[in-house]
């Protein structure tokens, strides 16, 4: 299974709450250029789970746009920024399974997205992630490893 943990684009600071803050125009053109990028490699997704936040909603609305139709799509509450990583780690491999899916797309937050990364893959210090940044974690029955890690500005 590959799983590419991917932060929402660039948000603006002006709204009512965290959850309502929107992607700026460079966070749209940012998840453009990522999406372009993935989409050289990756066909489809077979899963995607997507944060409930506006941003990461909106994220998922530009990344879609370069793929097929996923076999599924969730929302899940489990993939805000302070939700606990060990919860979002083990719902992901257990919808992965569940849906029988071999590349799964997970789109969240910081540090969520960090401390995922240590618990998909023991041993590793949670690695920032930059905004439309995306890390591949390819998993081989229990164990994983980090395959890459890129942002908008070493894929450009």
């Amino acid at each position: 299974m590959k799983l590419y943990l991917m932060r929402h684009g660039e948000a603006g600071y002006h709204a009512h709450s965290d959850r309502e803050r929107v992607l700026t125009e460079i966070g749209r053109y940012q998840t453009e250029l990522m999406s372009n990028w993935l989409a050289r490699d990756v066909t489809e997704f077979d899963l995607v789970l997507v944060s409930p936040y506006l941003r990461a909603q909106q994220t998922w609305q530009e990344v879609s746009k370069h793929f097929s139709e996923p076999r599924k799509w969730l929302v899940l509450d489990e993939l805000t920024p302070s939700a606990e990583p060990t919860l979002a780690a083990d719902l992901t491999l257990a919808y992965a399974e569940q849906y029988k899916a071999d590349n799964v797309l997970v789109i969240a937050h910081m540090p969520l997205l960090g401390y995922m990364v240590s618990e998909l893959v023991p041993g590793i210090e949670p690695p920032l992630f930059a905004t439309s940044g995306v890390t591949l974690i390819d998993r081989h029955g229990e164990r994983g490893s980090i395959s890459w890690q890129h942002t908008p500005h070493t894929v450009s």
